[in-house]
């Protein structure tokens, strides 16, 4: 049987965590619910998938393997009382890579408001730097949040309640150093829409946003989820030596990005076929049901069953 790329989901992104009590109240906070908790004692770990999941929620009521939009907080057993542990953000040199993942909501200045109420912290607030339509909050392990409006910004009105059911999970974005083996890769082996760009020459970046489904006319909507952003800083591609960090080689903190597949096995099949790099091939290891597949910067990506579709773990 063949794959059917118009089935496929970007699922979810992952992120190691220190203290998972913590990061869970964090996500919770931006109206966020724990959907889907993998508890592995033996080998000292577990996995909390949350997203958002309110009756206005776009995958509200879904299995956890058909949707788009979540987020996977990894916690190894013990480093919420390491005092030495520390999670690599992916913002801060050597160790650059993931950049953030962002959530858009309905009123930016209350959604903000609230947030530094409850004295979480920022890495840019409304009011800093150039961009007024753009805050970046910092969650308990200094991941960045961007946080982005789905309506008109205004700085000088009054500011007005926030609603948290309405909130989505927009984008994740990641750095890659070759923009066009980057794209090729997420288009032709992934499957995925190239959506927009935005081009910053002044700065010297580029943008490119890509997810399922059909390219939008007239831009990307902010309540879309499940996007991925490729960050392309010019002439990385031109240095022999440049390389980003992955997250998964020491210090680590995010681990991958997830997409959902129709039929796993025809699906690894076809990248077999395309002669994709591989972290762990479906018949590597215990766990005969994931696969990673490495993408041009080496960031790994995880190949996983919607068990909506065709059921094959249980999960």
């Amino acid at each position: 049987m063949a794959t059917d790329l118009s089935k496929y989901k970007f699922n979810h992104s992952m992120l190691r965590v220190k203290d998972p009590k913590a990061s869970v109240k964090f996500y919770e906070f931006l109206g966020m619910k724990v959907i889907n908790k993998m508890e592995n004692p033996d080998s000292k770990f577990d996995l909390y998938f949350l997203a958002y999941d309110s009756p206005n929620a776009l995958s509200h009521g879904k299995h956890w393997t058909d949707r788009q939009g979540i987020i996977e907080l990894t916690h190894n057993y013990g480093t919420e009382s390491d005092p030495e542990y520390k999670i690599a953000n992916g913002n801060s040199d050597p160790y650059r890579g993931f950049g953030h993942v962002c959530i858009s909501v309905d009123n930016i200045q209350a959604a903000c408001a609230r947030l530094e109420d409850a004295g979480y912290r920022f890495q840019k607030r409304l009011a800093d730097g150039r961009m007024h339509h753009i805050a970046f909050a910092l969650d308990p392990d200094d991941y960045w949040v961007e946080i982005i409006s789905f309506n008109s910004v205004d700085a000088t009105a009054e500011i007005k309640e926030t609603r948290v059911e309405s909130y989505r999970m927009h984008h994740t974005m990641i750095r890659v150093k070759d923009q066009e083996k980057s794209l090729a890769f997420y288009k032709d082996v992934m499957g995925m829409t190239h959506k927009h760009t935005l081009e910053n020459a002044a700065a010297k970046f580029n943008l490119y946003f890509l997810g399922y489904g059909a390219a939008p006319t007239g831009g990307i909507d902010a309540r879309t989820e499940g996007l991925l952003e490729l960050t392309w800083n010019y002439g990385t591609e031109k240095d022999v030596d440049f390389k980003y960090h992955d997250g998964n080689a020491e210090p680590q903190g995010f681990g991958h990005i997830c997409v959902t597949v129709d039929d796993l096995d025809a699906a690894c099949t076809r990248f077999e076929e395309r002669g994709v790099g591989w972290k762990k091939r479906l018949t590597e290891g215990r766990m005969k049901d994931v696969a990673f597949v490495l993408d041009p910067d080496g960031y790994w990506i995880e190949i996983v069953q919607n068990e909506a579709i065709r059921s094959r773990t249980g999960w």
